[in-house]
């Protein structure tokens, strides 16, 4: 591949690993994440939509002439962010801390630096740096207090619901079978 369709092709897997992972900062906390975790709160497809993302980002790698251990390096990464991105809220969490598609730009980057740096020297590697684990924990924090304090909130609903006769229907049955009706039948 000559150079051009190399920087096209780097500049498209920057652009999509950054959109994918950290195209939105956090306001207060200075986090930032990506499409990636919003789309795995979609149930059902959400996580698969970001999986064919990261595969794409995969393939597009591909054509710089990876070696196996780099490809199967990234493979594992997109993996094991889709599985556990199955698991309700925890794999949104773990979506938006394990970033595949930003340690997989890494890979290439470290790989392609090796490999061509002609390339490098074009197009400087710019590794994503890691947000600081205050950062981190304090947006975890956040999110798992949020989702404590919701399902505390959902359980009160529930069992106020229950001992308090549930709700009120507008036809209530009497004891004998008769329903009655505040609107005339």
């Amino acid at each position: 591949m000559d150079t051009a369709k190399s920087l096209a092709t780097l500049n498209r897997i920057r652009t999509l690993s950054r959109l994918m992972d950290n195209a939105i900062r956090i306001p207060v906390l200075g986090y930032r994440i990506g499409l990636d975790p919003i789309l795995g709160l979609v149930p059902g497809g959400g996580d698969l939509v970001s999986a064919a993302f990261s595969a794409y980002i995969i393939f597009l790698a591909t054509r710089f002439g990876l070696p196996r251990q780099v490809l199967t390096r990234m493979i594992f990464n997109v993996g094991l962010e889709a599985v556990i991105g199955l698991v309700p809220v925890v794999g949104d969490l773990f979506d938006s801390a394990y970033k595949s598609n930003i340690r997989n730009l890494a890979l290439l980057e470290q790989h392609l630096q090796a490999a061509d740096p002609k390339l490098s020297y074009i197009a400087p590697i710019v590794v994503e740096e890691a947000t600081s684990d205050k950062k981190l924990g304090l947006f975890l924090g956040c999110l798992g207090f949020g989702s404590l304090g919701l399902l505390a909130l959902l359980v009160a609903i529930f069992w106020f619901g229950l001992h308090n006769g549930g709700v009120k229907s507008p036809h209530q049955v009497a004891p004998n079978n008769v329903i009655i009706s505040p609107i005339p039948l």
